[in-house]
């Protein structure tokens, strides 16, 4: 054998190497990225898992009290904030922006508090501040009296246009599950 014939079949040898090793790296490459497909779905799966946990433990049912707050057209009474107290005790507050209010008035609804009561009576106010029709700073409150039982309570608090007297009215209506 001639030594340029020798050195011809070598390199025939390394690029049949290089193209079986090129398979087997895309091959493994695959398998890598689909492995790691699944190891993100199942991730992802386990935040959901965990998070359905930490709010079953740090709310459970027995204790639980969600409040949320809606606005009708909004024609009378432009929303700025909402204060929320229960039983005397401030436990939330919200600044609206633009867009907030404006999906509020869309028929949004948001949920401005959640937490635990013990079981028994509870008073729930709520003093909603705002602009009226004619760019007044006003305020519009209500108090609400309850019974916490074992089951959750919720609480929609609904700013309503009342056309009759031209201004917003706030009802509260709790949810039965």
């Amino acid at each position: 054998m001639q030594p340029n014939a020798a050195l011809a079949n070598t390199d025939n040898d390394a690029s049949a190497n290089a193209m079986t090793n090129g398979n087997v790296s895309a091959d493994s490459q695959s398998q890598v990225a689909s492995d790691l497909e699944n190891i993100k779905s199942q991730v992802i799966k386990l935040n959901r898992d965990l998070f359905i946990l930490e709010e079953d433990l740090l709310f459970p049912a027995s204790t639980q009290i969600a409040v949320f707050v809606s606005v009708d057209i909004g024609r009378f009474f432009t929303l700025d904030s909402v204060e929320l107290k229960i039983n005397q005790q401030n436990v939330a507050g919200f600044l609206y922006t633009q867009r907030q209010r404006r999906a509020l008035e869309k028929g949004g609804i948001q949920k401005v508090y959640m937490g635990n009561l013990k079981m028994g009576q509870h008073q729930l106010t709520a003093i909603f501040t705002g602009v009226d029709a004619e760019g007044r700073t006003v305020q519009r409150a209500v108090t609400h009296q309850f019974e916490k039982t074992d089951e959750t309570v919720m609480v929609e608090l609904k700013l309503e246009d009342n056309e009759s007297s031209y201004r917003a009215d706030v009802k509260v209506e709790e949810w039965v599950l």
